[in-house]
């Protein structure tokens, strides 16, 4: 059979969109001229929550915190969704009132709304976690420039899912205004909400 399925063509394209960044971002830390990474377009989704669909459309006006992780994550996640806690907190009431954080799951195979909700409340109350199908998940991902590769069962049938780490920051007009690594400081968050308000 000489035809890709589109998985694995996605797969393919986005392993080599993954290269091309993390090379321009080892380019930065040399001794010559920064490389400049484009800032992905992001775009508008609609996903499933426990409490009903999330409508990135209908939250315009705010600033989104946008994250891709899933509940069975054993150690990017917990630290990315604990800082973005720490943010929400050193917000004032008026400025968390108009900032979302909504985790999109990349492991749609076995997140659920409930789950979800259970794991981003575990957090912060005001987290959303939200869940599409692999193919809605694989377009949101792929608009915000976002990687994961679901790995290969263990024979304990459990599996991981490998992600990018980035927090990707929406403003209140629906476009990325920045992207957060992992590990940024509270302050640097708080000052990047702040900013967009």
């Amino acid at each position: 059979m000489n035809e890709m399925n589109p998985k694995t063509a996605f797969l393919r394209g986005l392993a080599a969109a993954l290269a091309v960044f993390f090379l321009a971002s080892c380019a930065e830390s040399g001794s010559g001229p920064a490389a400049v990474v484009a800032r992905p377009a992001g775009g508008d989704f609609v996903l499933q929550s426990a409490a009903g669909p999330v409508d990135t459309r209908a939250l315009r006006g705010n600033v989104l915190l946008i994250y891709f992780g899933y509940v069975n994550c054993p150690d990017i996640c917990p630290v990315s969704m604990a800082a973005g806690a720490a943010a929400l907190n050193a917000l004032t009431p008026q400025e968390r009132a108009k900032t979302r954080m909504i985790m999109v799951s990349v492991d749609p195979e076995r997140d659920t709304p409930a789950s979800l909700k259970e794991y981003a409340a575990y957090f912060h109350p005001a987290m959303i976690g939200a869940v599409g199908t692999p193919a809605e998940t694989a377009a949101i991902a792929k608009s915000f420039g976002a990687g994961y590769l679901r790995q290969p069962t263990r024979p304990d049938c459990g599996y991981a899912v490998d992600h990018s780490s980035q927090t990707y920051v929406v403003g209140p007009d629906g476009k990325v205004a920045e992207l957060l690594s992992l590990g940024v400081a509270t302050d640097k968050v708080v000052a990047t909400v702040r900013k967009l308000l």
